[in-house]
């Protein structure tokens, strides 16, 4: 699939939107739009085909003037932890997707790259979760990013060239917030929840804007989802302990029993919200960590999309010399 338009990348200046930038603006003849509320980290690449326009993804008339143009739309721009309530997530995670697509079909847009993420599951059941699987989200973000899909899928049935891409946990370079903070920089890790033996599923920023791009490109991508992970299921524990040695990070190896997360979860989250942030230890993520989390990404695989990272502990590694 060739663009001779404009792609637009929205959420540009975020973790992963502004990994998927960086790649994508290697090739100097690409015209690129990109949108989000700050530009810090766009401004930095100071490249002349890459046109930054400040919006509002809620308001339609602005993404009237965004889509102008494009022929291709990677959807990154959202609201992304488990503690905003459906209410504040809807307007941004899902009526903006109905707003952005129904546009985007109007425009005659080739090709659409929803990100969601593999909250949208659920908790595990006992088997890596498969593109194919019932979903079943159990905390609002992972409904708000279901009721997104949705959305996408209804669309695609009408003839839209769209992807859902359902990244697990997203760590690298640059990652400051979430589930993956913990393995992209330095920081204190105060203890190894519950027995540390629970599996998990990672993948590195890089391989999430790499398969984004490369599915894009793949006509027969057109009306799939994909999961994004990497091959390796470390235990939280070997996980944990990783990322202290490659960061030097302080680590605490006693082991801190669920419940009480959860009860100092509890305590946290009012003081969290007097303070305006998102709290370190969030309430809803606890209940993850009851089981093992796998993740299959054969179908991804099955593309010839290879992984720059299907390695956890090698990818660690490498972050030393970043």
């Amino acid at each position: 699939m060739k663009y001779t338009g404009t792609t637009l990348i929205t959420g540009a200046n975020g973790f992963i939107g502004f990994e998927l930038l960086k790649e994508i603006s290697k090739d100097p003849n690409l015209k690129i739009r990109v949108t989000d509320i700050r530009d810090d980290k766009i401004k930095l690449l100071k490249k002349p085909n890459i046109e930054y326009v400040k919006s509002d993804i809620r308001d339609e008339r602005e993404l009237n003037t965004l889509v102008s143009g494009v022929d291709r739309i990677f959807h990154v721009a959202g609201i992304c932890n488990l503690s905003t309530d459906f209410d504040r997530l809807k307007p941004i995670n899902v009526d903006a997707v109905g707003k952005l697509t129904k546009i985007a079909m109007e425009n005659g847009v080739k090709t659409y790259v929803h990100f969601s993420s593999s909250s949208v599951y659920g908790t595990y059941q006992g088997s890596p979760f498969k593109e194919t699987d019932v979903c079943h989200p159990e905390d609002a973000y992972g409904k708000s990013k279901h009721a997104g899909e949705m959305i996408v899928s209804e669309k695609i049935k009408k003839g839209f060239n769209a992807i859902i891409l359902r990244p697990c946990t997203v760590y690298g370079p640059g990652c400051n917030d979430g589930a993956g903070k913990v393995f992209s920089r330095p920081g204190k890790i105060a203890g190894i929840p519950g027995d540390g033996k629970k599996k998990l599923s990672n993948v590195r920023v890089e391989d999430v804007a790499s398969a984004a791009i490369y599915l894009s490109e793949r006509e027969n991508s057109f009306g799939q989802t994909y999961n994004l992970a990497d091959d390796d299921h470390p235990s939280l524990e070997e996980a944990l302990e990783l990322a202290a040695k490659t960061f030097g990070s302080k680590i605490n190896k006693i082991h801190i029993p669920l419940c009480l997360l959860k009860v100092i979860a509890k305590l946290e989250s009012p003081i969290a919200k007097l303070q305006g942030r998102i709290p370190d230890l969030e309430y809803e993520a606890i209940k993850y960590l009851y089981q093992d989390y796998y993740m299959d990404n054969e179908k991804l695989k099955a593309t010839g999309y290879k992984l720059k990272y299907p390695n956890f502990v090698s990818s660690m590694l490498s972050m030393k010399l970043i």
